[in-house]
């Protein structure tokens, strides 16, 4: 297990700051150009409550598409006299040379190229800074409150470039944000996995914060089945891009940590189809379940001890896993006909779950039934759902051989 003390921007306490609610996590960021039926349930609180308490429900008002900043980074007075960077698009790739306007207005990248404020290192992880020569600045592909994610180079390796903003005027959001930053950081540093995405490195200048890590030419596992009209993925795929997940957080879980924002947003697919886990600026330290903050993660794969605020462990995973196993299976959005408040609402009181298939594989029925159960203890760990979901992958297997092996011997036979 990770020293706790090698990681002071997990092991500090975040509550009491917007209850703790992760500000830039990738729930926050919609795919430009895409519609809003993304399952991105952020912004604008709404308060209700649920078996008496409060819950903070949320729904999308990010502007997809706007060039701005929703905390108005292109007011900031360090970049009114900025000059243009000398960098040009060419290909969705920013490359020395003459300027191209297509981000000549863009402020985060302004902020980020800025030669007169060098790039800041995390201490005890400096190797991790990048060179900002080295990185070729593509145009966003996705854009939330807080910053926006762009496609791009670092040493002629596909990357995905996240910067954050560095809210005005909001000294409490803007250190919680550098916590977070300093957080995810650290973790993607130190997990090494394949099936977590890969860091290629970080650096911070005054107003904006800056993370790199390997791109998915896939994208995400629900802009996946968005494209598939939510039809769902054959079935041996399924099974093996589950495992691909399951094997990921039982290595993520085994050294100490809760993701808490386990989704289809969050799982990337990768040109060989294989999925690996992003953003881990929510993830923490496994620590006493009183110091876990509510209200992080998206609520459609929260399980209900994190809705209704009540301790909890790394077993909100394996709920979240749940769902995801269903999606992946049925290729549908998790409570599709309900709003984020509404599927919190049967979730919590109900008891309502995602109905699973009259067709499932029994295997796979009985992994979501015990992964979203509502007792904690009954959920098994990641390392017992690796072992269900190679059981079901060898039946499956087995089953299309049995059932090639009777379609061959049902063909007529032919004589010369």
């Amino acid at each position: 297990m990770l020293e706790g003390s090698r990681f002071p921007g997990i092991m500090g306490s975040v509550g009491g700051i917007n209850n703790g609610s992760s500000f830039y996590d990738m729930a926050y960021y919609r795919p430009l150009g895409e519609g809003s039926n993304m399952s991105i349930d952020s912004l604008n609180s709404m308060q209700t409550s649920v078996n008496g308490g409060s819950l903070a429900m949320s729904r999308d008002a990010s502007s997809v598409g706007s060039t701005d900043s929703r905390t108005g980074i292109l007011n900031h007075p360090g970049l009114r006299q900025i000059a243009t960077p000398n960098y040009s698009v060419d290909h969705s790739v920013m490359r020395h040379g003459k300027v191209n306007p297509g981000l000549s207005d863009d402020a985060l990248v302004q902020a980020l190229l800025d030669t007169r404020h060098p790039t800041e290192t995390l201490q005890g992880y400096e190797e991790w800074t990048i060179d900002l020569n080295k990185l070729n600045m593509g145009l966003p592909f996705a854009q939330g409150a807080f910053g926006k994610l762009y496609k791009g180079t670092y040493n002629g390796e596909d990357v995905a470039i996240k910067l954050l903003e560095r809210p005005d005027n909001d000294p409490e959001r803007a250190q919680l944000m550098e916590q977070q930053f300093v957080q995810e950081v650290i973790m993607l540093a130190n997990l090494k996995h394949p099936n977590i995405v890969r860091l290629i490195g970080a650096c911070r200048k005054p107003v904006v914060w800056c993370i790199v890590t390997e791109y998915a030419k896939g994208g995400s596992v629900r802009q996946f089945l968005m494209k598939r009209q939510n039809r769902s993925v054959p079935l041996r795929l399924a099974v093996r891009q589950a495992l691909d997940v399951a094997r990921g957080m039982a290595y993520v879980h085994g050294l100490g940590f809760i993701h808490r924002d386990l989704k289809s947003d969050n799982l990337l697919i990768f040109t060989d189809k294989s999925i690996k886990i992003a953003d881990f600026g929510v993830a923490r330290i496994e620590v006493k379940p009183e110091g876990m903050t509510p209200e992080t993660g998206t609520y459609r794969w929260m399980a209900p001890e994190m809705i209704q605020h009540r301790p909890y462990d790394q077993k909100v995973d394996v709920y979240s896993f749940g769902i995801v196993l269903w999606e992946l299976i049925t290729g549908m959005l998790p409570f599709q006909n309900m709003t984020a408040v509404q599927a919190a609402f049967a979730v919590v009181n109900k008891g309502v779950r995602p109905i699973i298939p009259h067709d499932c594989l029994p295997a796979l029925g009985e992994i979501m039934t015990r992964c979203w159960d509502a007792n904690p203890d009954v959920r098994p760990p990641f390392t017992e759902v690796v072992r269900m979901l190679e059981t079901a992958e060898t039946e499956i297997v087995s089953t299309v051989r049995r059932a090639r092996f009777r379609c061959c011997m049902s063909e007529p036979m032919t004589t010369d």
